[in-house]
């Protein structure tokens, strides 16, 4: 008895088929993200700030929501050009990068399809792209910032959905400033937070603002 007990509960695991509710269902996304089909989409500084909506901070800080630090640290490595090669601080900068557009869109809350929606928009390499013109046009990088730029240029590109889509140039200067991401997390990590406040993410300190003001409209709806 007790054989096809556990029998039939497989069965009807093996045939529950309902799918889950998604979490936070509130709306469908009404999110629009550049199309991904056109070859000769280059979005603009402009339409790049456009979906950097969150209000940013002037002030530099170290902590998030009460927190001294909010990802995780890097090893400690004093000259990262000594040790790593241009595609392994793409890689690790890639990652950076992200982390930065998730927890610019954290607040106020969405659903998962518009975080993702949102946050997909941002790192695509024509949004790298443009964001970099930005860094480069305003003056903002230093001479040691550049030359990594240059550096990470150099970084083997590969026939991928990306380089079809944007092209090899965009996506080989978009990879640069992941470079360099990935250079200034491994280095400076309070430079990186200058630089990615100059670009549009929220900082620290204004992310903690913005959970305030949540916390604060939640309160007054009760």
């Amino acid at each position: 008895m007790a054989i096809l007990s556990v029998s039939s509960t497989l069965v009807r695991a093996g045939l529950d088929t309902k799918p889950k509710l998604r979490y936070n269902p509130v709306k469908k996304s009404s999110f629009v993200s550049p199309p991904s089909s056109s070859p000769a989409v280059v979005l603009t500084t402009g339409s790049v700030s456009d979906l950097l909506k969150s209000p940013a901070s002037k002030d530099i800080g170290d902590s998030c929501v009460g927190f001294e630090k909010w990802f995780p640290s890097p090893p400690k490595v004093e000259k990262p050009r000594s040790v790593f090669n241009a595609a392994s601080l793409a890689y690790i900068g890639d990652s950076i990068y992200e982390i930065y557009a998730r927890r610019h869109f954290l607040f106020p809350p969405l659903s998962i399809e518009e975080y993702n929606d949102r946050v997909r928009a941002v790192v695509r390499c024509e949004a790298q792209y443009a964001l970099l013109q930005k860094l480069v046009d305003d003056d903002f990088l230093t001479q040691d910032e550049r030359d990594i730029l240059r550096w990470g240029k150099n970084v083997g590109s590969v026939k991928t959905r990306s380089t079809r889509r944007a092209g090899v140039a965009v996506y080989n200067k978009a990879s640069s400033l992941e470079t360099l991401i990935g250079y200034l997390y491994l280095s400076n990590g309070k430079r990186l937070e200058e630089m990615m406040q100059k670009l549009g993410f929220s900082s620290g300190s204004s992310t903690e603002k913005m959970v305030k003001e949540t916390k604060h409209k939640l309160s007054a709806l009760k």
